[in-house]
């Protein structure tokens, strides 16, 4: 039987056996991904729903001051709470989102055609208050709207006058897009679950045999290191696909529970979707196994390489997290570089866009040639005699 095959089953076999290895690999990384994202979305929207359709209730101070203004906005779903002593405290310590303040002087600027002023307090700090603050705002324009109408009216002239560019507004996003863009960090936590699923077996393979002392016994074997090496990143890349396959089916699952047809949007997390995902990451798999297993071959206890792997897994999701909030334009040289290729491939997908196969293949070949540069540099570390030694 092939040595590099044997190695594999035997690793494979051996840490599936490891409780801590199965726990990272095939429970924690990929599951703790979608349960927080579904759990997390449908807490924000269901506030942002009922926040939305329920009545604006907020302190009003000088109600009495424009009687006509507050029932224009009650009409409109606004709710005057009685009025604070001192507003910017209010504000500040949280005990409302906002405050509005009508002067004492509004009604006779009402009546002598003057602009009236009225003061909306709040934090734009404040996240949660953003909703609210909006809604009063546009419910004070649109109450201004309608009357500097009428006064044209009165006056005999038209209410065009007070408009003279009008703009139409034609969105081009489609239901598919506008959930691409909510949900463009899924690629960050694909990216993770590789990382994590190969990553307590890189170290152990590699680190941790180096600690026990058991490498240099299989390193005496009359069989190439190579081969060695290459049935030990097998048995990495299994776990890592593994995990990935399991967070990809745990999206698509609580995918369903996401209300999302309320927000006006559509998402399709089937299982051409998974598939697509997984053929993706297939060359960045490997190219993670290789990567984490020569860390792990320059590390001399099973806590160092873990301790290096860790800051190598916030630097490798970087481009992820910064592509998600970064505006980019998609170009074909994008799908040649790891990491890049996948964060704009699966992008792509969420968005209801198509992934050609000359960009799918130039993906898997760049991919897969750049993981091959890897694992030679790692076969040339495991080639060293000082690897086989513990410090």
């Amino acid at each position: 039987m092939n040595i590099s095959l044997i190695v594999f089953l035997k690793e494979v076999r051996e840490n599936l056996r490891d409780r801590r290895t199965l726990i990272n690999a095939l429970l924690t990384g990929p599951l703790i991904g979608p349960l927080m994202f579904v759990v997390l979305m449908n807490v924000t929207i269901s506030r942002q729903l009922t926040q939305a359709e329920a009545p604006l209730e907020l302190p009003v101070i000088g109600a009495s001051n424009a009687p006509n203004l507050i029932e224009a906005l009650r009409q409109q779903g606004f709710d005057p709470q009685p009025p604070v002593a001192d507003p910017i405290a209010a504000v500040r310590n949280r005990d409302v989102a906002a405050v509005l303040r009508i002067p004492a002087d509004f009604g006779k600027a009402w009546d002598n055609g003057d602009p009236a002023q009225v003061e909306v307090y709040y934090d734009s700090s404040r996240r949660d208050a953003q909703q609210p603050v909006n809604r009063l705002k546009d419910m004070l324009e649109r109450y201004s709207r309608v009357t500097g109408s009428l006064r044209l009216v009165a006056r005999g002239l038209s209410p065009a006058l007070a408009s003279p560019v009008v703009v139409d507004e034609r969105d081009q996003s489609t239901p598919r897009s506008r959930a691409g863009l909510l949900f463009s960090i899924l690629p960050y936590f694909f990216v993770l679950t590789v990382f994590i699923g190969g990553m307590y077996l890189a170290i152990d393979l590699t680190a941790g045999e180096r600690e026990r002392q058991s490498l240099e016994p299989l390193f005496a074997n009359p069989v190439a290191r190579s081969r060695i090496l290459l049935g030990k990143v097998g048995a990495i890349c299994a776990f890592s696909v593994s995990s990935l396959l399991i967070c990809v089916t745990a999206f698509t699952a609580v995918g369903r529970f996401i209300p999302m047809e309320k927000l006006g949007m559509d998402l399709d997390l089937g299982p051409a979707f998974a598939l697509e995902v997984l053929i993706l990451m297939l060359p960045l798999a490997l190219l993670i196994a290789g990567l984490q297993t020569l860390v792990a071959a320059f590390s001399k206890s099973y806590r160092e390489a873990q301790t290096y792997l860790g800051i190598l897994t916030l630097l490798a999701v970087l481009p992820s997290v910064l592509l998600s909030v970064v505006p980019m334009k998609t170009v074909a040289w994008m799908y040649a570089v790891p990491l890049l290729g996948q964060q704009v491939g699966i992008t792509e997908l969420l968005t209801g866009g198509t992934v050609t196969t000359g960009e799918v293949a130039m993906c898997l070949l760049c991919g897969f040639a750049i993981a091959a540069l890897m694992l030679a540099a790692t076969a040339r570390v495991y080639g060293s005699e000082r690897l086989a030694i513990s410090a």
